[in-house]
């Protein structure tokens, strides 16, 4: 019971979108979708990402001690869905660039480039605490998830 009405709490919580990504030691690049995902220090910058316990991509940025961030806009709902699905291959059919050597989605309104400075076990997941290495933005409107919806909250012009 407790569970269930967790759950609805948080599906009441509007979320930023984003895809986390590495690349394998053979230059393979892999990601998922979190939408647990925030700043959490501007000195150092620092953020924080939610990864599940036994996901490919937590695997993969304990070994290489990096990510990416791809703060992912309005228009972007079906690469986030895409990314959020479990197995490999998630950049089959993207269009991405390496960028400080990890991999970028394009149109993305924000980019993080990011070194791992800890790893701290949260339940069924781990929150990785990432030092920002490098930062950029183009112009576009968050993607949020909000009543298990996704959609934006900027404001109406912002988005014309």
């Amino acid at each position: 019971m407790l569970a269930e009405h967790f759950r609805e709490v948080m599906a009441g919580v509007a979320t930023p979108v984003s895809v986390i990504t590495a690349v394998s030691a053979d230059g393979v690049p892999h990601g998922t979708t979190v939408s647990a995902f925030a700043s959490l220090s501007m000195d150092p910058p620092m953020v924080l990402v939610s990864l599940d316990r036994g996901s490919d991509l937590l695997a993969l940025v304990r070994e290489t001690g990096r990510f990416g961030v791809n703060v992912l806009g309005s228009t972007q709902s079906a690469l986030a869905l895409s990314f959020a699905r479990k197995g490999p291959d998630k950049f089959a059919d993207v269009d991405w660039a390496g960028d400080h050597g990890l991999p970028r989605l394009p149109d993305a309104p924000g980019w993080l480039a990011c070194d791992v400075d800890s790893l701290v076990a949260g339940g069924d997941h781990v929150v990785a605490l990432g030092l920002v290495r490098a930062a950029a933005t183009v112009d576009g409107a968050p993607l949020t998830y909000h009543s298990r919806v996704f959609g934006t909250h900027a404001a109406l012009e912002a988005i014309s």
